[in-house]
């Protein structure tokens, strides 16, 4: 049985998508990779196949229609992960916002440390660990986590943070079907609709470093859906019965 997957969703990601495949294979953990391509125009999906073929057993590739959004093309994920039995599932960015050697740290959260679910974390202990990102976009992002923090009442210091570890049991047991949002919103409600039906959060710090290569996918449409979504969470978790971790 395979022991953990990478899901990298991409869209446009031809100048990176070579580079994070190799550099998660030169790890000392032997992680497999689940590529889900959202129809890039500029062929990051066949670079993907070319990389089949010398890594048959561990890069997977799911294609998808078009542009369908970040939260769907992980459920998609997810779902595939779920399906072929990997015990620890991971999101991550395809543009080394997210170092490649940090999987190993939030590997260990899970694995050696007990956590459910791992959490790369900007901004613990009040400290910023962004690199090369506008002021604007810190501050906005920074006090986003302390708004969400503050309208759901849960203690985790980056709520919108896209690097982490679930064990396996958490994805089975989270309703994935009633996971509704699709950008930074979604990102809040997986950790929520987590905290919810038991599950443990451990924030692991690290450094985020903003892209080199390629365009970034943020707008002010998923930064609005992650304002208003999060009203939407607290009213419908005071009607919602979540299904509980097993002991």
């Amino acid at each position: 049985m395979n022991n953990g997957i990478v899901i990298i969703p991409t869209y446009n990601e031809k100048e990176n998508i070579e580079q994070i495949i190799r550099a998660v294979f030169a790890l000392p953990v032997a992680f497999h990779i689940l590529i889900v391509d959202d129809a890039s125009p500029d062929g990051t999906a066949v670079i993907v196949k070319r990389l089949q073929q010398e890594f048959p057993e561990s890069l997977h590739l799911i294609e998808r229609s078009g542009k369908l959004g970040l939260g769907t093309a992980y459920i998609a994920g997810f779902r595939y992960a779920i399906e072929h039995k990997y015990d620890y599932v991971f999101e991550m960015d395809a543009d080394f916002s997210h170092n490649p050697n940090d999987l190993l740290r939030l590997y260990a959260a899970c694995h050696d440390e007990g956590a459910d679910v791992a959490i790369g974390s900007r901004y613990t202990n009040n400290v910023v660990n962004v690199v090369n990102w506008p002021m604007g976009r810190v501050l906005m992002s920074y006090f986003a986590s302390k708004y969400v923090r503050f309208v759901l009442g849960f203690h985790i210091a980056d709520t919108t943070a896209g690097f982490k570890c679930y064990r396996r049991q958490v994805l089975e047991t989270i309703e994935l079907d009633k996971i509704h949002f699709k950008g930074y919103a979604f990102q809040i409600e997986m950790k929520y609709t987590a905290y919810k039906c038991g599950f443990s959060l451990k924030e692991v710090p690290i450094v985020f470093t903003n892209r080199v290569y390629g365009t970034s996918k943020m707008n002010s449409s998923i930064f609005g859906e992650a304002f208003f979504g999060v009203f939407h969470l607290k009213f419908d978790s005071w009607f919602r019965k979540f299904p509980q971790k097993n002991a």
